[in-house]
């Protein structure tokens, strides 16, 4: 046996000495040192021996394993360093040059945007004020005088958490957590932040979006200052050339209510996203209504105030004359790279 074990070192020496490449070397190892190689077939072979000479043969063979066990490890470095100078010497790489810088990532498009309506409205006096994004029905819906029989909470394809938690289906719950911290000092506040409905999903809607709601209360604050606001508004974020026209309407936590369209960016020539209509709705408002107004703090006898809702995505798909509003969250990096 023992001539049997000097003649395994041997050609697996001569053998490993004669690789070229690092893909020759897992068939070298299974062949010597792997789990059915040809040591561990000698150490099965001891059994066969005198019981007096195997614990001498069984040391001689682990010997040579580890003999060979180095010997690889050295060949397996020895050849990994040369792949690697091929390879430079292929690439022509020089190393003393600067490594490629990674890509600078960007804001994405919503936060952009966010960020140009808070600089519009800060000109204008308003400061940013956020609030829960789940909400209690309560704040959701009672004390912006939508009752729990009332029909208008159709409106709302709403994400119920249980009876009485829900995912806020507008930003207008903030307008109570406002006027109940600010209380009984004047208000000038924009509320943004993200809402949820359970509804289609279509060029023109998501099921989750940014909303960002206005409120500002005092004394003798009338209509015609809401609608200052908003045009000052419309001219600053799109241009003085966009049109914005005014239409009466109903929100239950205001009265009157009025809805604001903005000239689409198809130039009235018709698109999928106005409905061919030439205009598109970009914010619901009205003067609050005075039961709000009550359930905030405010006497209604005494103050007065107006309060807007808009959406982010939709300023936007104005502002860049993008059709879909689905494309701001399939990350797509071609459509986000634009931005």
């Amino acid at each position: 046996m023992l001539e049997q074990i000097n003649n395994l070192r041997e050609r697996g020496q001569n053998e490993l000495n004669a690789l070229t490449g690092t893909d020759q070397l897992p068939e070298w190892y299974h062949r010597y040192l792997g789990r059915k190689g040809d040591l561990t077939s000698l150490l099965r072979q001891l059994k066969t021996l005198p019981a007096e000479e195997r614990p001498e043969m069984g040391k001689v063979i682990n010997k040579v394993k580890q003999e060979l066990q180095k010997l690889f490890e050295s060949r397996q470095q020895t050849l990994r360093e040369s792949k690697l100078d091929l390879q430079l010497e292929i690439d022509d790489l020089d190393v003393s040059l600067p490594g490629r810088p990674c890509t600078p990532g960007h804001l994405h498009l919503t936060t952009q945007t966010l960020r140009r309506i808070y600089q519009i409205f800060r000109e204008m006096g308003f400061q940013v004020y956020e609030a829960p994004e789940v909400e209690s029905d309560e704040f959701n819906f009672q004390l912006l005088n939508i009752p729990q029989y009332h029909p208008s909470r159709d409106m709302w394809d709403t994400f119920w958490v249980n009876d009485k938690v829900v995912l806020r289906t507008h930003t207008s719950p903030g307008q109570i957590w406002a006027m109940r911290e600010y209380f009984p000092e004047p208000i000038r506040v924009i509320l943004p932040g993200k809402c949820y409905r359970y509804e289609q999903i279509t060029p023109r809607s998501e099921h989750q979006f940014y909303q960002v709601e206005g409120l500002a209360i005092g004394k003798n604050i009338r209509l015609t200052d809401l609608i200052g606001v908003m045009g000052e508004f419309a001219h600053k974020m799109y241009g003085e050339e966009r049109k914005i026209r005014i239409r009466g309407s109903y929100f239950p936590f205001t009265e009157p209510s009025i809805e604001i369209d903005m000239s689409c960016s198809c130039e009235n020539k018709g698109c999928r996203l106005c409905k061919n209509t030439g205009w598109l709705e970009v914010a619901g408002a009205g003067m609050v209504h005075p039961v709000v107004l009550s359930n905030g703090g405010y006497d209604p006898e005494e103050w007065t105030g107006f309060a807007f809702g808009m959406g982010v995505e939709r300023p936007a798909l104005l502002k860049h004359n993008i059709d879909d509003i689905r494309y701001f969250y399939n990350n797509d990096l071609r459509f986000l790279h634009q931005f």
